[in-house]
């Protein structure tokens, strides 16, 4: 019988006198007196069904009995509504179904929540009912568009002579950045497996197996703090290329990301993505991943106060430390409280504080103003280009310090006066990032990207003589994408010399007992001919979320977990048998509760 049905979405004016079949639930039901009208709701849509009881007693008592999310089957002609009845906002607004027959296929308890509202739902309660939950239009049109987006990926890599490979699931745990996910071995008493975090490993050995373009859109895991853009399992679409370059790989990059804003969006991006480099974009926004939809950004004027009488100035000056400002136009909207709250609020970055004054009337007035010299500020109007009513923001302390502070503020600021036109969409590459980074913390080097990145060129000669002074000037082969503020996609081009990926790990610390144990087959594999290459994963959870204007990524996954990395739904993670953990040659010694 459902092998003749069809789907209440696609049904048109063109389908008018054909009797047909329909299954699905009910939306909701209106009694008018001898007269039921039904919405019926599949995953392509709604469609009103009429049961008249002048035509049909039988249909109309069964129509009776029905109420919202019943799983029903219906027969019935289609017929044009009359003038009076068409509603313009659906699209099977102008049609109705007269049934001659319904069948109840399961009755449905009264839902927790409606499934048509619009009202606030509270998140745990979607989240624990998520079956009633992806029964909503929001949430369907999010996991359509989902499959719908990686159809085009395949399709274009495809086009592109990539070859689709699944790499590993369970393998060694190589904790580098992130936690790993652990999967006890019941063959192997007291080993563990890891779920990856990526397949970087297993897509460069790819490439040295000679598969020269590869992708994969793959399950990554880690175990790591959870926030909006943040879940503990995760998916990406991942890429590895051989005998390539940078810009070959952005170009590919640019062609795949303007089809999936097309296929999910129905936008089109003509022109070329823009190029900053980690410096420029650290220089003028204080973030790797800046959001280039508005202005506001960050002037560096360390070089106008060096003479400076201001102790808070002075201070930073001679203790090595920066001064930059944010200037913010239309000052009229900052009020006092909220300069008092964003005092307070850049100190979660470290912040000691946020000197501040206004420059109205062609004075500076308020905060600091009667610290400035003459000189001092006739330097600010130039260099800020001032105009009237502008509130001056300062930040000074270590560069990281005040980069992470007035970054983060300009983008508060933005969001607090509205000026982000919230329907753009500006990509932007960020290349040139430091290999290495250090931590004055931990007496070491830390890899800004992964290990397995090469050096820029330029950069190979400085790798034997690296200070925490210069590392800053050791460039990679490294290459953020950035989509309104959030980096969507990372890569750079490998390492393909066992030697240089020696040295590599011998500069983050990890000596050659240990690069053995850990990644012993990629440097045996690096032995045989590996070809120059590179790739990039972009994360498609947070691509989906940012194009469908969501605003947590749980809303574009069918089944994620909370921001406490558990399952409403299913209760998981949970507790196990004692015979599980036996087996497994595990014992649970302390539990730490939260």
């Amino acid at each position: 019988m459902f092998a003749e049905r069809l789907y209440c979405g696609k049904l048109t004016r063109s389908d008018v006198d054909k009797e047909i079949l329909l299954a699905g639930w009910v939306d909701r039901r209106r009694d008018h007196g001898g007269i039921i009208f039904i919405m019926l709701r599949d995953v392509s849509g709604i469609v009103q069904i009429v049961a008249d009881e002048s035509l049909n007693r039988e249909t109309a008592l069964i129509a009776d009995k029905l109420r919202n999310e019943f799983c029903i089957c219906v027969k019935g002609t289609v017929r044009l509504r009359g003038s009076e009845s068409v509603n313009p906002d659906m699209k099977t607004g102008e049609i109705e179904i007269v049934a001659s027959s319904i069948e109840i296929l399961s009755e449905s308890e009264v839902p927790p929540f409606q499934i048509e509202t619009r009202d606030h739902i509270h998140e745990d309660i979607r989240l624990k009912y998520r079956y009633l939950d992806l029964r909503r239009e929001n949430m369907q049109i999010s996991l359509i568009k989902r499959h719908e987006m990686m159809q085009t990926t395949r399709n274009y890599l495809v086009k592109n002579n990539f070859i689709e490979i699944e790499t590993p699931v369970l393998n060694k745990s190589t904790p580098e950045g992130a936690r790993d996910f652990l999967v006890p071995s019941r063959l192997h008493g007291g080993q563990f497996y890891a779920l990856p975090q990526s397949p970087q490993l297993f897509k460069q050995i790819l490439m040295i197996s000679g598969f020269d373009r590869y992708f994969n859109i793959v399950k990554c895991f880690r175990d790591e703090d959870l926030r909006n853009d943040r879940q503990p399992e995760f998916t990406q679409i991942d890429m590895e290329l051989s005998f390539i370059d940078q810009q070959m790989i952005m170009k590919i990059i640019e062609g795949l990301l303007k089809d999936i804003v097309k296929t999910v969006t129905g936008k089109e991006i003509g022109s070329d993505f823009p190029v900053l480099s980690y410096e420029d974009a650290m220089e003028r926004y204080g973030k790797d991943a800046p959001d280039t939809r508005f202005g506001l950004e960050l002037l560096t004027v360390t070089d106008i106060f060096k003479d400076s009488e201001f102790k808070v100035f002075k201070n930073t000056i001679d203790t090595g430390g920066v001064i930059k400002v944010l200037p913010v136009e239309s000052g009229d909207k900052i009020t006092r409280k909220m300069l008092d709250d964003y005092t307070e609020w850049v100190k979660i970055f470290k912040a000691g504080g946020l000197p501040n004054c206004r420059f109205r009337g062609g004075n500076f007035e308020g905060g600091i103003s009667k610290f400035l010299s003459e000189d001092e500020k006739k330097k600010l109007i130039e260099k800020c280009t001032l105009k009237d009513d502008t509130v001056l923001f300062f930040g000074c302390d270590r560069k990281q310090v005040v980069n992470d502070s007035l970054g983060n503020l300009r983008i508060k600021i933005a969001k607090d006066i509205d000026i982000i036109d919230q329907e753009k969409l500006n990509f932007v590459w960020v290349t040139q990032f430091p290999l290495l980074e250090y931590s004055y913390e931990d007496k070491r080097y830390f890899a800004k990207h992964h290990p397995f990145t090469a050096p820029a060129a330029e950069s190979m000669d400085k790798l034997n003589n690296i200070t925490p002074e210069n590392v800053d000037d050791i460039l990679a082969q490294a290459y953020d994408i950035v989509l309104n503020g959030v980096e969507i996609g990372g890569g750079s081009i490998r390492i393909n010399r066992p030697e240089i990926q020696s040295r590599m790990f011998d500069l983050i610390g990890i000596n050659e007992e240990e690069a053995n144990e850990k990644f012993s087959f990629l440097l045996d594999a690096l032995k045989f001919g590996a070809p120059p290459h590179g790739g990039l994963a972009l994360g498609l959870d947070r691509i989906m979320m940012i194009l469908l204007q969501r605003e947590s990524i749980r809303e574009v996954i069918a089944f994620p977990k909370t921001q406490r990395g558990q399952c409403m739904m299913s209760q998981a993670p949970s507790a196990v048998a004692k015979d599980q953990l036996k087996e497994l040659s595990l014992r649970i010694s302390e539990i730490k509760n939260d």
